[in-house]
């Protein structure tokens, strides 16, 4: 990564100092060379400029988005190569963006209906001129601090709807996964309908404060994307109206023929849901969409993506999952596996529902304790099939997020014990407590992480058994602090 010191001289700009660093390049403030005004300058990275794919992208940036002239979109300047790098000069907005402004808790409903249609109206600009951006996030609309003006930056992985429209080139994963849409995460072709589905994941961000699907792996979320419905803000705010739901849900269609044909036209929803009037649905096309089952199938594909969407997106690999209460029900210890086949309903993971069964959902198709969904994983997270034995089996559960987001059961099949959860290095321990029901007992360690992860809460509860049940651990992530869980979750649960 380039190191541009203030005062540096740099394809004749003054660098004054380091604005940020995205997954291209890094961005400086810096004095224009002849005229009285500062630009932000973003220089390529040194060894991604080794890559032609890489440049080509970089300087397509420049060449999309020069050809764009609104109030709403961020104005490009120049370009040019210096001292082994390629760079282009943007116009220099002197504010915020909204991920920060979402973090410090700032933007009220109304506000965020402000920030949708303006981002919208750029958004569609760039559609009329044959530009789709690919990458819509809070981070990259950014805030005028004189006039609150919105301007969408960061046109770098833009193109146009007339060359090549996979999400990947070269193996590169072009989006950030929390705000991707499915046929990006697919593979597939895309348009205009893929910043509607970030736009609408944007929506939900600036409204909740956090993702659509903030889950503990790139998998995951892409698993969620593909094949969970949308949430509903109004299930973690009641004050915001149902009808909003109605519109987040037809942004974040999982078939791009059912969402809004515009963003202008999600905008236009979204206010009139917020002022409490009836919010306009797009028609269902005539075809019928994909369905989930497909998508799920898909995501085995997808997997191979995972490293490089992990480091696109920020989001970090983990274990974890989620569950619920009823505190008279134990967990069951049986002996070796012998009834467990492929026949019964959760196949090879037969034995772990039945060691759990008040906790984990007696059918795949069903819900768990507090409505938890499951489904079998390997090791990654990743869909595992139900008919295939495997040493170690894990069954993954996502939450409500109140505070349970997710829990993850894994038990040795062997019934060999199983050893407590490790990972603790980056998580401060709350407490370590032993814990006894009617059922048994074991280790409770409560704990959270020190420097949380943006989309995926900090704290975490992992739970050992002792005797005939040390063949499992469960291991939970919810809240901000591992007594959350204790006292949200673990209190109640059916273990």
């Amino acid at each position: 990564m380039v190191a541009l010191t203030p005062g540096t001289e740099f394809a004749g700009y003054r660098i004054e100092r380091r604005l940020g660093a995205g997954g291209m390049g890094t961005v400086y403030l810096a004095r224009h060379p002849r005229l009285p005004r500062r630009d932000a300058v973003k220089v390529l990275d040194a060894d991604i400029a080794a890559d032609a794919a890489a440049r080509a992208r970089f300087l397509r940036e420049a060449e999309s988005a020069a050809r764009l002239d609104h109030p709403n979109i961020v104005s490009v300047h120049d370009r040019g190569f210096e001292q082994g790098h390629f760079w282009i000069a943007m116009q220099y907005v002197d504010g915020s963006d909204v991920a920060r402004l979402i973090d410090q808790r700032r933007v009220s409903p109304r506000w965020a209906i402000e920030i949708l249609a303006a981002a919208a109206a750029g958004l569609d600009e760039a559609h009329r001129h044959g530009l789709v951006h690919r990458d819509v996030k809070p981070a990259n609309l950014l805030i005028s601090a004189g006039d609150n003006r919105v301007l969408v930056a960061d046109f770098g992985i833009a193109h146009s709807t007339g060359a090549g429209s996979a999400l990947t080139e070269a193996g590169v994963v072009l989006a950030s996964l929390p705000y991707a849409a499915p046929e990006q995460i697919e593979g597939g072709r895309i348009d205009h309908r893929v910043d509607v589905y970030a736009l609408g994941c944007t929506l939900y961000q600036m409204l909740t404060g956090r993702t659509p699907f903030p889950r503990a792996s790139a998998a995951a979320v892409m698993y969620a994307h593909l094949t969970e419905p949308p949430p509903r803000v109004s299930e973690l705010d009641p004050a915001l109206p149902a009808e909003l739901d109605r519109v987040i849900a037809a942004a974040l269609a999982k078939d791009p023929r059912d969402r809004y044909g515009s963003c202008g036209e999600l905008a236009a929803a979204a206010d009139a849901a917020l002022r409490g009037g009836p919010a306009p649905i797009p028609i269902r096309a005539s075809r019928p969409s994909r369905s989930s089952r497909r998508r799920a199938g898909l995501l085995a594909g997808a997997a191979v993506l995972a490293v490089a969407v992990t480091a696109a997106a920020g989001v970090q690999l983990s274990r974890g999952g989620d569950g619920g209460p009823d505190s008279s029900s134990a967990p069951r210890s049986t002996g070796p596996a012998t009834t467990t086949t492929a026949a019964a309903p959760w196949g090879a993971y037969q034995f772990v529902v039945d060691t759990f069964p008040k906790l984990l959902p007696a059918l795949p198709q069903d819900t768990g304790y507090a409505a938890v969904s499951c489904r079998a994983v390997d090791g990654d997270l990743l869909q595992a099939p139900l008919s295939t034995p495997v040493p170690v089996n894990r069954m993954s559960c996502q939450g409500r997020n109140d505070p349970l987001e997710f829990f993850l059961v894994a038990c040795n099949s062997d019934r060999s014990p199983m050893p407590a959860p490790t990972g603790f290095s980056s998580h401060t321990i709350e407490s370590r407590q032993p814990w006894t029901r009617a059922s048994g007992g074991g280790a409770l360690v409560a704990s959270h992480r020190t420097e949380p992860m943006p989309d995926l809460s900090s704290g975490r509860l992992s739970l050992t058994f002792d005797g005939e049940r040390a063949f499992c651990v469960i291991d939970a992530y919810g809240g901000a602090l591992g007594q959350e869980l204790i006292d949200g979750w673990w209190k109640d649960a059916p273990v």
